[in-house]
């Protein structure tokens, strides 16, 4: 669909914002969702049920992706935008509400991709899954797994740091991370744990075929039981003079190291 179709097709109704004020709360059951990269992912998402999209012009028309026909949007200026997400929140003139994602089952998604797992032991800034999300994206990495609790749920923030990725990488909730550990066993995984304290470096622990990387909460690292479920421990080789780095950089840099493997 061309620009100026897009555009003629989406005329919506002007007037004033309903919803919630500065909270970027969604209704019961339903996301809300902000930026241009996260809103056009979403939109473009088949496993999406979308409900409304608010925008600005200038929004619609930043637009790329090819947009689903008669789509529900009221325009309205940025002003009134700022009252639908979270404080501050740079929406860049859209915001669209719709339904969360389905549940990915593990087997599922590390059948459909030859790529790394990442688990998130009790990673619970959204800000930080959502760039692990997009580094995840960037080396086609299988899955993220975290549990149902103490992780943080889809929200405008996570996705607005994913900047799209939330609607490409399979994310895995669960009950029991160790017992999932086991599973990723059983299934030919080599299980990572990064931990500053290890004696081998990433590159020194990495074997020849699938791995899980698992990462730790921001500041206390893997909890106990999760590193006894790895089959090796290793550290980022970083310089003495910075004791550690963010969750989402480190797993960046893992994610890298396992792709360079087969350069």
């Amino acid at each position: 669909m061309a620009k100026g179709d897009r555009k003629r097709a989406m005329r919506g109704r002007a007037g004033r914002m309903q919803g919630g004020r500065g909270s970027g709360r969604a209704g019961a059951g339903q996301v809300r969702l902000w930026g241009r990269h996260a809103v056009e992912a979403a939109l473009m998402n088949p496993e999406r049920q979308h409900r409304k999209l608010w925008a600005t012009r200038e929004g619609i028309e930043s637009l790329d992706g090819e947009l689903p026909a008669d789509f529900p949007v009221e325009y309205a200026d940025a002003h009134d935008l700022a009252r639908l997400v979270a404080r501050d929140a740079p929406h860049q003139g859209l915001v669209l509400e719709c339904a969360p994602l389905e549940d990915v089952f593990l087997a599922d998604a590390i059948a459909e991709s030859e790529g790394p797992v990442l688990v998130l032991d009790q990673v619970t800034d959204p800000h930080n899954v959502g760039a692990i999300l997009r580094s995840a994206a960037a080396f086609g990495a299988a899955a993220i797994v975290t549990q149902d609790r103490h992780a943080p749920g889809e929200s405008g923030v996570l996705a607005k740091s994913a900047s799209g990725a939330l609607e490409v990488v399979p994310w895995v909730r669960v009950v029991n991370l160790a017992r999932t550990l086991d599973e990723l066993a059983e299934a030919g995984f080599w299980r990572i744990g990064l931990a500053g304290e290890a004696d081998a470096t990433l590159a020194e622990a990495l074997p020849t075929g699938r791995v899980a990387l698992v990462l730790g909460a921001e500041g206390e690292g893997m909890r106990q039981n999760i590193a006894a479920h790895c089959d090796a421990l290793a550290r980022l080789p970083i310089s003495d003079a910075m004791e550690s780095l963010n969750v989402s950089n480190a797993a960046a840099i893992a994610l890298y190291a396992v792709a360079a493997r087969s350069i």
